[in-house]
């Protein structure tokens, strides 16, 4: 049994019919095309996860950036202005 009640024989028969209706040349071109548009969409699948994950880590940078910023304190401030005559 093959794939799905289908024989091997009767899958290299299709595949046979297959190359004498387009022949070799076509189906070699049509198997590059195939390969380059696959490898093109991984690749612009991989940039738009990158860009994503960029964006996720600044705004994280940018949310611990703001935690550790400590505001002054009254009492320093008033220290500024007294000192500042």
């Amino acid at each position: 049994m093959g794939f799905g009640g289908i024989s091997i024989w009767q899958l290299v028969i299709v595949l046979g019919i297959i190359i004498l209706l387009f022949g070799t040349k076509k189906l070699r071109n049509l198997g590059g095309d195939v390969g380059s548009a696959v490898k093109g969409f991984k690749k612009a699948m991989n940039d738009d996860s990158k860009d994503e994950e960029d964006k996720s880590d600044k705004a994280l940078d940018k949310k611990e950036d703001a935690q550790f910023k400590e505001p002054e304190s009254s009492a320093a401030k008033s220290e500024h202005k007294s000192d500042g005559r």
